[in-house]
């Protein structure tokens, strides 16, 4: 059916986007999380923020989320509301809805209608075949995780910020978020994910240091 094929399509992102930090800056109160950070991110590229615990990392993609500001830097990237997609580590599902609901209310924010069978397909496709029935507040941390992957599907935004994509996941999660991401890629999309681990479809990292 149309509305099916149009929750998955392969969605060609403009080849001309650029996501670029010069000199970014980030201050919390009087202590500076992290100063001087640069990178430029073109179409079909991944960046990974490495960094312990406390260099700011999350912060860093909440800045290019449009929810932090900077306090110092300049930001060049598609419209926070519009061309990305944030993942951070609140997995903001509801924990009273069904997995289909949860789906087609992720559908409806993003413009398509779809019926039942549409979204169990899509819950298949993240792993959670046949489980389209259960409620939210039943499901395994890493399952949560997969259903928030569904957003990224359903709603093609050239930048996707990621905040730890693998947490809670097991080998065929992280193996799902690889795949999601290189197709993203392919069709020109970029990513920033913040990890401690390395990720296998980052061309670049930018390390954090510790907070001064």
């Amino acid at each position: 059916m149309a509305e099916t094929q149009n929750l998955f399509s392969n969605m060609q992102h403009s080849r001309d986007a650029v996501c670029r930090a010069d000199g970014l800056a980030c201050a919390r109160g009087a202590i500076t999380v992290f100063e001087g950070v640069s990178f430029s991110l073109a179409a079909g590229q991944a960046l990974c923020l490495r960094g312990a615990n406390g260099s700011g990392k999350s912060s860093l993609l909440r800045q290019l989320a449009g929810l932090l500001p900077a306090a110092a830097g300049t930001l060049t990237h598609p419209d926070p509301a519009y061309g990305t997609h944030y993942l951070g580590h609140e997995d903001g599902l509801k924990a009273v809805l069904t997995i289909a609901e949860t789906l087609a209310f992720d559908a409806a924010l993003a413009g398509y209608r779809a019926d039942n069978d549409a979204y169990a397909d899509i819950a298949a496709r993240l792993g959670l075949a046949g489980c389209d029935w259960q409620f939210v507040g039943d499901l395994s941390a890493g399952q949560k995780r997969r259903l928030t992957l569904a957003r990224l599907i359903m709603d093609p935004r050239p930048l996707w910020l990621l905040d730890e994509p693998m947490t809670a996941l097991d080998a065929a999660g992280r193996a799902l978020v690889t795949d999601l991401a290189e197709a993203h890629l392919e069709s020109g999309g970029m990513i920033i994910a913040a990890s401690h681990e390395t990720l296998d479809f980052a061309d670049a990292e930018v390390l954090l240091g510790p907070r001064r």
